[in-house]
């Protein structure tokens, strides 16, 4: 299986470009991968104070040209995260494309950074379960929840084989990025497709490296700070062959996390 990361880098206050952008190198990594996956909100960065107008909907021109790309090319779109409005409120909203063009899962973020106060912006997330993405079972996750180790052990018991991880993660906590990537992957065995993006948000620069982890929690790819785009071929045999010498979650005490 052959995933393309797309690194991108954000603007600031300029969602038509960055929209224009992301999905011209959507369409040139679907020509020759059979999955591609973005970063969190790529379509608005972290400029939030126009959310009514700049959130999407399930209707919307962008996801609308996504599933075009997906049909096309026969290439299934993780579509990182973006701002949608539903059930009356706005998510931070991370959208599985099959290879088909068909919305199969809507994720939206479970843990909220009180940091950056998102929960003013956001309505926190409830739908943490597992789906199939064409025949693969996949787990959601967006930047934050990364470091909740509890929902990727959650996916993992349901079957996830590979658990994205869309982000807008910066420089300055770039070694905990790599470090909880590895983690999640290793104690679960499964990949862990860790996508971040480039650029900068009021002057502080985000840390880039987006990264395939194998289920040994060995890095497979990684990128560097700048935007580009990470090509990497996985081969989802490699997590039986990790389970054969130890599998962690066959000794899960699951009454404890309950």
């Amino acid at each position: 299986m052959k995933i393309a990361l797309l690194q991108l880098e954000v603007l600031e206050k300029n969602k038509a470009a960055n929209v224009a952008h992301g999905l011209q190198l959507v369409r040139e990594a679907a020509a020759s991968h059979d999955l591609v996956v973005l970063p969190e909100v790529w379509t608005t960065g972290y400029s939030l104070g126009h959310l009514s107008e700049e959130a999407e909907t399930e209707a919307s021109p962008v996801l609308a040209e996504l599933q075009s790309i997906a049909r096309e090319h026969s290439c299934a779109v993780l579509a990182g995260s973006v701002p949608m409005h539903h059930d009356g409120k706005i998510y931070n909203t991370s959208i599985a494309i099959s290879k088909t063009g068909a919305l199969v899962n809507k994720y939206d973020k479970v843990h909220l950074f009180g940091l950056f106060n998102e929960e003013k912006f956001f309505a926190p997330g409830n739908n943490f379960q597992a789906f199939e993405l064409d025949d693969l079972c996949c787990g959601s996750t967006i930047c934050y929840d990364l470091r909740f180790p509890e929902l990727f052990r959650h996916l993992a018991l349901q079957g996830a084989k590979i658990i994205f991880c869309p982000a807008e993660w910066p420089e300055a906590r770039g070694d905990i990025w790599r470090l909880l990537a590895q983690a999640r992957a290793a104690e679960n065995h499964t990949f862990v497709v860790a996508v971040n993006c480039a650029g900068a948000f009021k002057g502080a620069p985000f840390y880039g490296h987006s990264m395939v982890v194998g289920p040994s929690g060995r890095i497979l790819a990684e990128a560097g700070m700048q935007e580009e785009i990470i090509s990497c071929e996985i081969d989802l045999a490699d997590i039986d062959k990790v389970r054969s010498r130890l599998n962690a979650l066959a000794d899960v005490r699951k009454e404890l996390i309950q």
